[in-house]
């Protein structure tokens, strides 16, 4: 049997064999035919082995301002390291690696700003640790192309350089809310705040890449089969926002910080006829190319809500003009005011003091609380009063295309909120609500939604893809409630009476606006903080004041002032230094310059006529007048007929019946017109306006009389 299977087993080996090539010859064959290999497609294997692919990296879009200066844009950098790994280097004579740590050390130090002996320790170390390369920390980073081609003169080996991208803020702290910052996430650039965040995905391009075959000493194919994808570079956002406009603001506000050290600042400038924001900024701020020491990442104008004071009082007056509930000659006890029993009274903001009777075109001259809680509470009424505020959008987010928009709260609930809110109290707001609420009173009764981005265009060819548009967003009143508005608020500022009187003024440029001086909540001890300086300082003017071009507003909170300073300064020197020329910059007409919009009237023919019939002619013209006594005939006017007059300029109409009208509130001037009109003597003392008289209200009046009258601007 042993004989048998010894003979028998060449053969088993020969068959086993056999079988084993048939198997792997088919295997080879089944290759061959299917190209495959357990699945596995082994030609696009190969062709993946032997090809090199790069991503191109596409460049993120730049943000512009309105005239096309780059506010931001992408800026090539460099990341320099050192290859430590001998087996780098194939020619010992041209090294590719550090050759020498301390010759190394010694040359880069100056450049990186390092010291020596710290550059060798990283050298050293990486080189004991068998690092392949090592990098030199922040120093090593973000270098410019100046500072790579210093390094690269020095011609030392095994140093190398990494081309990045970073965003790049040429004018450094520079509307940098409203820019807004970006991260890097796996190496892409994206927003995350501001309009960076906001149009982050406009902004973001798509990366290219290229692929071509090479051998195995990585030298492209003679038919490298050559793939390209050219990147798609992210578009570019122009701003409304207008450079020379922003760097007058950006000067002001520096100027504020350093003089009066406000715990905050905020300030914008509006177009009153567009909604374009042409300027925006706050204190404190930052420099987004170096964010080593930063106080305060929001943007307040459009995140920090706060109660806003009397800057509200300007919407509290239109909604009582365009309510028919506004007088502007009657009369209120100032000083004080209670409601009712179980309501908490509120005060004049002179302590409560008040100014005695005065008449309600004073009381928003002088900025009375209890002239605007008066006409919210009991003229206008609470419930008709909340239609307004939200007719003017006080209770949601203006819509302004930046991110990180929070809208204010109107506190209603209670009889006290219900009359505070009428003077900006309680209720909150944001300075960007305000500006919203404020284009319905410069722009005929049209509430404008504010906007920020002028266009959007390709950052190849320039082609405009998006434009920003004008938006009605609301018409809470009429525009006869606008302009009478505007009249009332340039009083604020021309009257002796008015709170910005001396205050805010632009030479050549007529203004309307309102200031306020908000009460900042205590929330360690309830209530409001105490002291001149723990207050919200603040200003909202429309210029020129008849027809606005440009709205403005700016707060300042808790400003070291000196004891003979007005709390107004710091508000005013932003204000008056921003606004007026940025007037003259925009080419806007100065009041001398423009022909006059105030219609032009002829007296009509009074003699012979009932002191009713001319009254009526009078009023139809539009022209105020003042009728002397209660006679049935007019006896005199003084301008004459047929003279060409402004519809503004008052007339007064001597009956053939004449008694002494009540002068309180007028003018000298005025008085004296009366003077020459009648014949009497007048003598008087002090300056401004008439507060007392000797002759009473009613009296008959002749040219034998001497009235004497006692003026006063307080």
């Amino acid at each position: 049997m042993r004989l048998k299977f010894d003979k028998f087993l060449p053969v088993f080996w020969i068959g086993i064999f056999a079988v084993a090539f048939l198997i792997i010859i088919g295997r080879f064959l089944v290759i061959q035919v299917t190209g495959e290999v357990s699945g596995v497609d082994i030609k696009a294997l190969a062709d993946e082995k032997r090809t090199n692919e790069y991503s191109i990296p596409a460049q993120r879009g730049s943000i512009l301002d309105r005239n096309g200066m780059p506010l931001a844009q992408e800026h090539t950098v460099y990341r320099v390291y050192a290859v430590l790994d001998e087996s780098y280097t194939s020619d010992p004579l041209t090294p590719k690696h550090v050759t020498d740590a301390g010759k190394t050390a010694a040359k880069l130090a100056p450049v990186l700003g390092m010291e020596e002996s710290e550059i060798s320790a990283i050298l050293s170390k990486g080189m004991e640790n068998n690092k392949f390369q090592v990098e030199f920390g922040k120093n090593g980073k973000e270098l410019t192309q100046q500072e790579k081609e210093e390094i690269e003169s020095l011609k030392l080996p095994g140093i190398y350089f990494e081309e990045e991208a970073i965003r790049f803020y040429p004018n450094g702290m520079f509307a940098s809310h409203t820019l807004g910052l970006t991260d890097k996430k796996e190496g892409v650039i994206a927003g995350i705040s501001g309009v960076e965040s906001y149009y982050n995905d406009i902004l973001t391009g798509v990366d290219g890449h290229i692929s071509y075959q090479r051998d195995k000493f990585n030298v492209k194919l003679l038919d490298p089969k050559e793939v390209v994808q050219e990147p798609e570079n992210g578009d570019n956002v122009v701003l409304t926002l207008d450079q020379k406009i922003q760097t007058l603001l950006e000067d002001s506000l520096t100027e504020v910080v350093e003089q009066y050290n406000p715990s905050r600042i905020s300030a914008v400038v509006m177009n009153a006829k567009t909604g374009e924001i042409l300027a925006m900024g706050n204190r404190p701020s930052y420099n987004p190319n170096n964010l080593s020491s930063v106080e305060n990442w929001y943007n307040d104008v459009i995140s920090t809500p706060f109660e806003p004071g009397s800057t509200m009082k300007i919407f509290t007056l239109a909604a009582a003009i365009e309510e028919g509930v506004w007088n502007p000659n009657d009369t209120f006890q100032s000083g004080s005011y209670k409601a009712g029993e179980n309501i908490q009274k509120i005060n004049d903001h002179n302590w409560g003091r008040g100014w005695g009777t005065i008449s309600y075109l004073e009381g928003i001259q002088r900025s009375s609380n209890v002239a605007a809680a008066k006409l919210a509470y009991e003229k206008i009424g609470p419930a008709k009063f909340l239609e307004y505020l939200q007719a003017f959008d006080f209770d949601t987010e203006t819509g302004i295309d930046l991110s990180g928009e929070v809208a204010g709260v109107i506190q209603y609930n209670y009889a006290i909120e219900q009359i505070t809110t009428s003077f900006g109290q309680g209720t909150t707001t944001t300075p960007m609500q305000l500006m919203k609420a404020a284009t319905a009173v410069a722009n005929n009764g049209k509430m404008l939604k504010p906007y920020i981005i002028k266009e959007i265009t390709d950052s190849d060819t320039g082609k405009v893809l998006q434009e920003g548009q004008t938006e009605v967003v609301g018409e809470p009143i009429s525009s006869e409630t606008a302009k009478e508005t505007l009249r009332v608020l340039e009083t604020v500022i021309t009257s002796e009476k008015g709170t910005g009187y001396n205050k805010y003024k632009l030479d050549g440029y007529s203004l309307a606006g309102k200031t306020g001086t908000a009460q900042i909540p205590n929330s360690e001890t309830g209530g409001y903080m105490t002291g001149r300086e723990n207050y919200v300082f603040s200003f909202l003017g429309m210029a020129p004041a008849d027809d606005p071009e440009l709205i403005m507003y700016v707060s300042v909170k808790q400003p070291e002032l000196e004891d003979t300073e007005p709390d107004s300064a710091p508000v005013s020197f932003i204000f008056n230094n921003v606004m007026e020329n940025s007037l003259r910059y925009l080419n806007i007409e100065t009041d001398e310059e423009k022909t006059p919009s105030i219609p032009i009237v002829q007296v009509p023919e009074w003699q012979g006529r009932t002191t009713q019939d001319v009254v009526a002619s009078f009023q139809k013209l539009g022209i105020p007048t003042e009728v002397i006594g209660d006679g049935e005939n007019v006896a005199s006017i003084n301008v004459e007929q047929g003279t060409e007059i402004t519809s503004h300029q008052k007339v007064l109409i001597l009956t053939d019946a004449p008694k002494m009208p009540d002068l309180t509130g007028w003018a000298l001037r005025d008085v004296l017109s009366l003077q020459d009109l009648i014949g009497f003597e007048v003598n008087w003392s002090g300056e401004g306006y008439v507060v007392t008289q000797d002759l009473k209200q009613g009296a008959a009046i002749s040219s034998a009389d001497v009235v004497t009258v006692e003026l006063s601007s307080e």
